[in-house]
């Protein structure tokens, strides 16, 4: 029997993290049925005790190798993933979110994709979201399978579920890893990534549960809101990946959910663009 490929798991914590659902987050990924190598916990700038109570926690269990990567300042997400990715010890590295819960079965999927084919780089799936407990779903998000289909769905939306993403440490690299991006440090570096011909998929399983809550859809409105997200389209567009054309639809589209006063723009999105799929 072969053995299994050795990877990492990356976090981002900072100040403003809730403890009690960062140490389930940890907990979900302590409890896989395949166990990562190495844990890598980005702290974007100085962390409250309770935070830190609970990474010192998970230092001390049995088979978890936790390394700590302490910033002197709060730089926002894309940044403090940037300096994660070269602390990883190992070519494979699974991303995670530090308020979300992933499957059991999460990394031994993944895995499974990256054995069956060698070529791949980039690796996601299905997320679906609560609010108070994973029994209690209210919204989920599907993102496209194939290689094709993601390079279309890339152009206009993000085409993987940024929690759930397991990539090639190699890769990320050779596309500038993670940037000063803000909305779209995760799309920014897909964009990268396919332009440097990077093999993506998404598996069809669920590999993640994510925390959402209703003041998220409030926080997505408003002209400060929509200014950062034409300024990261911008960057986008800058890269060659979209056309004018595209760049102008989707903001178009996105000028028009931030007008919408927030009890359609919650339609829209738990009943649209994230919605449940009914059971066969």
């Amino acid at each position: 029997m072969e053995e299994k490929a050795k990877f990492s798991v990356l976090f981002s914590v900072y100040y403003k993290e809730n403890p009690e659902f960062f140490d389930k987050a940890l907990e979900s990924v302590f409890h896989q049925t395949v166990q990562a190598d190495e844990w890598v916990i980005v702290k974007d700038g100085p962390i409250p005790e309770g935070l830190q109570a609970v990474i010192d926690k998970y230092k001390t269990m049995s088979g978890v190798c936790l390394k700590e990567v302490p910033l002197p300042e709060n730089r926002g997400l894309g940044l403090a993933l940037a300096a994660g990715v070269p602390e990883c010890s190992y070519e494979l590295i699974a991303r995670m979110d530090s308020d979300d819960i992933a499957v059991p079965e999460r990394f031994a999927l993944q895995l499974a994709e990256f054995e069956k084919d060698p070529s791949l780089d980039l690796c996601g799936g299905q997320i679906k979201e609560f609010e108070t407990t994973p029994e209690e779903i209210v919204g989920e998000r599907h993102v496209p399978l194939t290689q094709e289909e993601i390079e279309k769905y890339q152009k206009t939306r993000s085409a993987f579920n940024h929690v759930t993403v397991m990539f090639k440490k190699s890769k990320v690299l050779e596309a500038g890893n993670y940037k000063d991006c803000p909305l779209m440090e995760d799309d920014m570096l897909w964009v990268d990534m396919l332009l440097r011909g990077a093999v993506c998929k998404n598996v069809g399983e669920t590999l993640c549960f994510v925390r959402t809550d209703r003041n998220m859809i409030t926080r997505r409105g408003g002209m400060k809101y929509y200014k950062k997200y034409k300024s990261a389209r911008k960057k986008i567009l800058e890269t060659g990946f979209i056309s004018k054309r595209e760049y102008r639809k989707t903001n178009f589209i996105q000028f028009l959910v931030c007008l919408m006063p927030a009890w359609l723009r919650k339609f829209v999105f738990f009943k649209m663009l994230h919605k449940k799929r009914k059971a066969k």
